[in-house]
């Protein structure tokens, strides 16, 4: 068997509440991958939290082998999540899995995307039954007209935080997307689905916040969302 190298990585924002369950929850997955003989790592970056979210996971690297907490200034979701991105490909991932810290997602679920790896050049969950609100579920179908708008493309869950990506194929989106960009997963689906990427979607279960606050609220969704439509802009002329 062929091994791989996979980097899980993780944004983490004001998550002390949630962050020592999640990485108990997901470090034995990893460790079944390297018990299969896969190059895995858990890296967790922590986006300038006003919590104690770093000192727990500084606290915690000696109990788990695999997991590495990264600190950073604060930039936001989807920049952090392009920063996990670069930086696993600077330490030559194979495959990078992407998820949120909060705990909406169970790992088990990884396992379809992983047995599957070889068929697709992106993996990607479909919230089908998301259980964290109303209001949310309204941004995900506002997003998914958005990107219809300005891509031309129809994507039924662009913002999942739950997807497995091929590096080599993830490597040419980056190179048009801004760095800085903090609607990060919605710009990698719309750009792959354009591209004709090999894409396997599927519906995972989403779970409302396991603990503590959500710090996006609808004023600042609407925020990202304007700095995104010129953002939009950007990346469409990049990509002609």
């Amino acid at each position: 068997m062929a091994t791989d190298k996979i980097y899980i990585v993780m944004p983490a924002y004001n998550e002390e509440a949630n962050i020592a369950d999640v990485i108990a929850q997901w470090h034995p997955l990893c460790e079944q991958l390297a018990a299969e003989g896969h190059d895995v790592k858990l890296v967790v970056a922590n986006d300038g939290s006003k919590d104690k979210t770093y000192a727990i996971m500084q606290q915690l690297q000696s109990q788990y082998p695999l997991f590495e907490p990264m600190d950073k200034t604060n930039s936001g979701h989807g920049a952090t999540v392009l920063y996990l991105y670069r930086y696993a490909m600077s330490h030559s991932a194979d495959y990078i899995f992407q998820t949120d810290s909060d705990g909406q997602t169970l790992p088990e679920e990884f396992w379809q995307m992983w047995a599957n790896r070889d068929k697709f050049d992106f993996q990607i969950g479909t919230r089908d039954g998301r259980q964290d609100g109303a209001s949310r579920r309204m941004v995900t179908k506002t997003l998914r007209l958005v990107v219809w708008l300005m891509f031309r493309v129809w994507v039924k869950d662009a913002n999942t935080p739950f997807r497995l990506l091929k590096v080599e194929k993830l490597k040419p989106i980056l190179d048009v997307i801004p760095q800085d960009y903090n609607l990060a997963n919605v710009a990698v689906s719309a750009i792959a689905v354009r591209w004709n990427y090999a894409i396997g979607w599927y519906p995972i279960t989403f779970r409302p916040r396991q603990g503590g606050v959500n710090s996006i609220n609808m004023r600042r969704i609407f925020r990202i969302g304007l700095k995104a439509l010129s953002d939009f802009h950007t990346i469409n002329k990049n990509l002609r």
